[in-house]
């Protein structure tokens, strides 16, 4: 399906005509960050009286919301059309839209997965005082069809936040200084420009290597600089000419490393082929009878039994409920029981014999 795929490039036209170009269930995930129709009603100026510069760009208008709402229904009714049945889709907004999008995102029939709120470090004041800062948008995360298995990286998004489960309220600042594309002239090439920091998570979580990511309002590419450095394909549709040939001198300008592509995938446990405990005895890797210790350097101890249990002060049980008891808690016996290959030598955890049936297995 890939092969008909126009991966790695930038499509130029409207969105709604080049998704029907596309073949239906191609696309792993989708990135969307539509129009938010958030026309400015007369001039605004900070307090020096300068003006502040907002989206005046035809693209962001629209005759009301019934025309906004019929846009809204179009485009991610074609994304669903190219997402896999397993596919997932992002689409960011502000309170301007992104209760609209929701409601039609629901209708549609896909399902919610998590709404995201990203936090600006740097917001734009409120120079009027009449309103609290807006200080964040929300990026909703809805996969095409419930039920489905579909891509989240869990033990990835734990690495990237220092071991902690990653929350829904993510702190980034606005696009700024170097990383905001700019002409000749010093002005911004795009009004809207995301922030890499941000896209980098949504894809990082959201795909593996090699997957497809596609992005229908593609304006300065940023999910194509971020899909390329973390090894995806991407695909790309952008109506404005001038804003598509920026993103694809910038994504042209991306380092690609000649590494290993599996440093680009993150170590999901849960998607491991399943190790009973009683087939380390069927490959002679423990026999019956083996004494096994409950951590590195504790004492207490276990005999393991020759259908795959563990015998401890008179009780038997599997690896995990032995472990439960002995803590008090729940436990991952892989994780809290090791064994000594010598009578002297050092004791090594039962996880790593998993892994070597799982080597074989791959």
């Amino acid at each position: 399906m890939s092969a008909q795929l126009p991966l790695d490039q930038v499509l130029v036209g409207d969105c709604l005509a080049r998704l029907a170009e596309l073949p239906e269930n191609s696309v792993d995930l989708v990135f969307a960050d539509p129009p938010y129709n958030l026309q400015l009603q007369g001039e605004l100026r900070r307090p020096n009286n300068t003006k502040v510069n907002g989206v005046e760009e035809d693209w962001d208008k629209f005759d009301d919301y019934a025309d906004y709402d019929a846009f809204t229904h179009k485009w991610l009714l074609a994304c669903r059309r190219v997402l896999k049945p397993t596919g997932t889709l992002w689409t960011i907004g502000s309170y301007h839209n992104i209760h609209r999008v929701g409601t039609i995102l629901q209708d549609l029939g896909y399902w919610i997965l998590n709404s995201v709120v990203w936090i600006k470090t740097n917001p734009t004041p409120n120079f009027r005082g009449v309103r609290f800062t807006n200080a964040h948008e929300t990026l909703l995360w809805a996969q095409k069809e419930q039920g489905q298995p579909y891509t989240f990286n869990h033990n990835g998004m734990k690495s990237l936040n220092e071991g902690k489960q990653m929350r829904s309220d993510w702190e980034f600042p606005v696009c700024n200084g170097h990383e905001r594309l700019r002409d000749a002239k010093g002005n911004a090439v795009h009004p809207t420009q995301k922030p890499e920091a941000l896209l980098y998570r949504v894809v990082a979580s959201s795909s593996e290597p090699g997957d497809v990511v596609l992005d229908p309002f593609f304006g300065s590419g940023t999910t194509g600089a971020v899909a390329r450095r973390l090894r995806r394909h991407w695909i790309g549709i952008e109506q404005d000419p001038a804003y598509a040939e920026a993103a694809q001198e910038r994504i042209a300008a991306v380092e690609v490393r000649d590494e290993d592509e599996v440093l680009y995938h993150s170590y999901e446990p849960r998607r491991l082929p399943r190790v009973p405990f009683g087939r380390l005895l069927e490959e002679g890797l423990l026999d019956a009878g083996q004494t096994l210790y409950f951590g590195e350097k504790g004492q207490a101890r276990a005999q393991v039994l020759a259908d795959g249990g563990l015998k401890y002060n008179g009780r038997r049980g599997s690896i995990h409920q032995i472990a439960k008891d002995i803590q008090d808690g729940p436990a991952n016996g892989w994780l809290h029981w090791y064994y000594q290959e010598s009578k002297n030598g050092p004791r090594r955890p039962i996880d790593d014999l998993r892994q070597k049936i799982r080597s074989q297995m791959e």
